[in-house]
C-alpha cells in the first residue's frame, strides 16, 4: 500500500468550506424542519468480506407517527444505487458480516428487548438468502454483536443484575419490578442514575455464544462494572484477537465511578471459566476503544492522560502483545485521536481528528514518524476492505448529512492525490431541491489576543445591500467546537433559512485547535470564551456591514445554555436569549448531576473546597442585571444538568418581570430526539427569535 499524500480543497472565495450549489437556481427553496425531516440518518459502513458490497442501516423518521425507524440497506462498494437488504417494519440496526461473507447478524426490534438475528448472505447477489431468524433469547436483550474472527462465535451485550445466578434469575428480577406496585428506589452508591435513566442496578456484561449454537449464551465479564462503561455512541469499546482466543474490553472498577474518567483495557479469555480481566492499561485517565492489529500482534486505543478530565487530548496507544509494552503513538501530534482503524497489512493506523473545524483523515506508519493527513473533510467511521485497496466511512459536512463515502488507497503511479468518492447518495433527491448556503470561515484575535476561529452562514436570496438579523449560536461541550459538519439538533442552515445570518464563534475551550486552547476553558467559564464571543460579535458587526446590530439574538444549549444565562447578566447586547439546558446556579447544578467528575474539574473541585470560583463564575449571582427577553428550555430526563437549573432562571426572569417564556419537555433529556418534540422546538425558539428580531 502506497499513501500519496492529500489535502482535499474545500475551498471557496473568502470560505475554507465547499458547499452545495449556488443559491441562484430558482428551483431551490430554502430548508425547512419537514425537509430535515424526509433525509434518511445513514449509519456507518460495513462493506463485505469479498469487496462487493457495503451494508448500512439508515433511520427513516415518520412526523405524523412521531417515530424514527431504523432500516438495512446495501450498497454495491463501487457506489451507485442502494437497495433496502430485508423488507420488514421491524426497527434494525448494526448488521456485521460473518468471517466468510456468508452470514450477517443485526439487532432487531422484532422482539422487546431486542435480540440478535440472523441471515445468510449471498455475495453474488448481495442478498439475504432464506428466512431471517432470531439467535438470541436472553431476557434482558441482546445488543452490540460481534464476529469472533474465526467465525465461531458472536459476542455480545446485555444489561443484566450483576448477581443473578442465570436468565431465569434475571427475568425473575424484572418481573417482579415491574408488578410491584410500589416504585420506590432505594440508592446506596452514587451515579444511581445517568444520562435520561435510572441504573435499576443492572450492568452492561459482554456475553459469547457459538454461532452456531443459540441459546447456549455465556457471561465473559461477570461482576458489579459496566462492560463498556456508558457512552454515547462510537466505536465499540470491545474486540476479539485475530486468532477468536481473547477479549479486549473497556471497563471502569474505581470505586466511586461518578467521580472517574478511569477507563481501562483489558483481557480476558473467550474459553473457559469466567475470571476477572486482566488490565493492560496505565493511564490515570480514560482508556477506550481497544482495537486488535489484524497480524495479532499489537492492540492500538485511545487513552487520556488525566483523571477526572473528559476532554482531555486522546492519544493513540499501541500495545505489544508478546512484551506486554505501549507506547504513545501521537505523542508530538497535538491532536486528538477519533475513530480508528488499522490497515489489513497491519502496517498503519488510519484515524480522524479534529482540526479548525474539519475531522480529516491521517495515517500513521508504524516508523515512529508523525502522522500524515490524507484527505481533509468530516470524517468518521473508518473501515477497511478486506484487501486494503479502499478505505470506507461516513462523510458529512454543513450542508448534508451523513452519507457514505470511501478514499482508493492502492497505489495510483500517475495520481498524486487520494480523492474521496461517493457511495451512498441516500439523500440527493431531497438536498438537491434546497437552497444550503456555504459556511464562511473567519478568524480574529480573542482573549489573550490569540486567533480565534468563526465562521457565519448568510441566508438564501442573500442580498448585500439589505440588512438581516443575527442568530448567534454558542456551542455546547464545553470543549466542543463548529464546523463543517452536521446536526439534527442545532443545524445552522435551518436557522438561516428564514432570512437570518447565523454566526458561530470556535472560543477558548474549543476542539481541534490544540490541547493548550481546549484546556484554556477550566476554571475560567465567564472569561476567555465571554470575551471570545464579544471580539466575535464585534468582528462580525464590523466585517460584514449586511448586519443589523439591532436585531441580534444569542442562542446556545448545555454549556452554550450556561453562557446565555451569563450574557444576561453581564451584557445588554442582545435582543433577545434562548437558554437550552444551562447551568445557572453552579452550585446547586453539582449536587444534581450525576457525573461529578465533570464539574470537580471544570470548577477545580467540589463547591465546599473551592466555593469562590463557584460562585465567580455562577449566573445567578448576577441576576440584579438581567434584561434580556429570554426563553427557556428544559427537559425532565436530563440528568446531565437537572431541569432545577431551569425552573430557577425561569422564576428569577418571571419574578424580575424580565419578558420570558419556558418550552419544558416532561419526556426530553439533555437532547429533544422525538421528532414532533423537535418540531415544537424549532417553531418555539425561531418565533421566539422571530418576535425580538424579526423583519421590521
Amino acid at each position: 500500500m502506497h499513501w500519496k499524500i492529500l489535502t482535499v480543497s474545500l475551498a471557496l472565495a473568502g470560505s475554507v468550506f465547499a458547499q452545495s450549489p449556488s443559491p441562484s437556481a430558482t428551483s431551490k427553496h430554502p430548508f425547512t424542519f419537514e425537509d430535515m425531516m424526509k433525509l434518511k440518518r445513514v449509519g456507518a459502513p460495513v462493506p463485505s468480506p469479498d469487496g462487493k458490497w457495503v451494508v448500512f442501516d439508515a433511520v427513516d423518521v415518520d412526523l405524523q407517527a412521531n417515530t424514527k425507524i431504523s432500516h438495512l440497506w446495501i450498497v454495491p462498494a463501487a457506489g451507485g444505487d442502494a437497495r433496502r437488504l430485508n423488507q420488514t417494519p421491524n426497527h434494525e440496526e448494526r448488521p456485521r458480516f460473518s468471517p466468510d461473507g456468508k452470514r450477517l447478524i443485526w439487532t432487531s426490534k422484532a422482539t422487546d428487548p431486542t435480540q440478535i438475528w440472523m441471515s445468510n448472505f449471498t455475495p453474488e447477489s448481495g442478498g439475504l438468502d432464506g428466512q431471517p431468524h432470531q439467535v438470541t433469547n436472553i431476557s434482558t436483550g441482546a445488543d452490540g454483536a460481534i464476529w469472533s474472527p474465526d467465525g465461531k462465535n458472536i459476542v455480545f451485550l446485555s444489561s443484566v443484575y450483576p448477581d443473578a445466578k442465570d436468565d431465569a434469575d434475571n427475568k425473575r428480577r424484572d418481573d417482579e419490578l415491574s408488578k410491584s406496585k410500589v416504585k420506590a428506589k432505594i440508592f446506596t452508591k452514587l451515579l444511581y442514575r445517568h444520562w435520561t435513566s435510572y441504573t435499576e442496578h443492572k450492568r452492561s456484561h459482554l456475553f459469547v455464544m457459538g454461532a452456531d449454537a443459540p441459546g447456549e449464551e455465556r457471561d465473559l465479564t461477570p461482576g458489579d462494572h459496566d462492560v463498556p462503561p456508558f457512552n454515547l455512541g462510537g466505536q465499540d469499546m470491545y474486540a476479539i484477537s485475530p486468532d477468536g482466543q481473547e477479549l479486549a474490553y473497556t471497563s471502569n472498577i474505581d470505586e466511586v465511578e461518578a467521580t472517574s474518567t478511569n477507563n481501562e483495557i483489558f483481557l480476558a479469555p473467550m474459553a473457559g471459566p469466567a475470571a476477572a480481566g486482566k488490565k493492560i492499561s496505565t493511564s490515570p485517565g480514560n482508556d477506550n476503544t481497544p482495537v486488535y492489529s489484524p497480524d495479532g500482534e499489537h492492540i492500538a486505543w485511545r487513552s487520556m492522560a488525566r483523571a477526572g478530565f473528559e476532554a482531555d487530548k486522546e492519544s493513540l496507544i499501541i500495545y505489544q502483545r508478546k512484551l506486554g509494552q505501549s507506547r504513545n503513538a501521537t505523542i508530538n501530534f497535538d491532536r486528538s485521536v477519533g475513530s480508528l482503524t488499522w490497515t489489513p497489512d497491519s502496517k498503519a493506523i488510519c484515524f480522524t481528528a479534529e482540526d479548525h473545524g474539519e475531522a480529516p483523515i491521517w495515517v500513521l506508519l508504524m516508523d515512529g514518524k508523525p502522522p500524515k493527513q490524507v484527505a481533509r473533510l468530516h470524517a468518521d467511521d473508518l473501515v477497511f476492505s478486506k484487501d486494503g485497496n479502499s478505505l470506507f466511512f461516513s462523510r458529512v459536512s454543513i450542508g448534508a448529512p451523513s452519507e457514505i463515502a470511501r478514499l482508493d488507497v492502492a497505489e495510483k503511479p500517475k495520481s498524486s492525490n487520494l480523492t474521496p468518492v461517493a457511495v451512498t447518495h441516500m439523500n440527493d433527491a431531497v438536498l438537491s431541491q434546497i437552497d444550503m448556503q456555504p459556511m464562511e470561515s473567519f478568524t480574529f484575535p480573542g482573549a489573550t489576543n490569540e486567533n480565534v476561529e468563526g465562521f457565519i452562514i448568510r441566508p438564501p436570496g442573500f442580498d448585500s445591500t439589505k440588512k438581516y438579523p443575527l442568530k448567534f449560536l454558542i456551542h455546547g461541550g464545553p470543549q466542543g467546537a463548529w464546523g463543517d459538519s452536521w446536526t439534527y439538533r442545532w443545524n445552522a442552515q435551518l436557522f438561516a433559512a428564514s432570512g437570518y445570518v447565523v454566526a458561530m464563534i470556535n472560543f477558548h475551550g474549543s476542539t481541534g485547535y490544540g490541547q493548550k486552547f481546549t484546556d484554556s476553558i477550566s476554571g475560567d467559564w465567564g472569561g476567555k470564551p465571554y470575551d471570545d464571543l464579544m471580539k466575535g460579535l464585534d468582528y462580525i458587526e464590523k466585517t460584514y456591514p449586511f448586519i443589523d446590530k439591532t436585531r441580534e439574538a444569542a442562542m446556545g444549549a448545555s454549556y452554550g445554555g450556561y453562557m446565555a444565562n451569563w450574557l444576561l447578566g453581564h451584557t445588554d447586547r442582545f435582543k433577545c436569549i434562548v437558554s437550552h439546558d444551562g447551568v445557572f446556579n453552579t452550585e446547586s447544578a453539582y449536587g444534581t448531576t450525576e457525573e461529578l467528575w465533570f464539574n470537580e474539574w471544570e470548577f477545580k473541585g467540589p463547591p465546599w473546597k473551592n466555593r469562590e470560583l463557584y460562585r465567580k463564575f455562577s449566573p445567578h449571582l448576577f441576576a440584579e442585571k438581567f434584561k434580556t427577553p429570554t426563553l427557556v428550555v428544559h427537559g425532565q430526563l436530563d440528568f446531565r444538568l437537572d431541569v432545577s437549573e431551569g425552573f430557577q432562571l425561569f422564576t428569577t426572569l418571571q419574578r424580575l418581570k424580565v419578558p420570558s417564556k419556558m418550552l419544558y419537555f416532561p419526556d426530553e433529556g439533555h437532547w429533544v430526539l422525538k421528532p414532533q418534540n423537535s418540531r415544537l422546538w424549532y417553531k418555539t425558539v425561531n418565533d421566539w427569535v422571530d418576535q425580538w428580531c424579526g423583519a421590521k
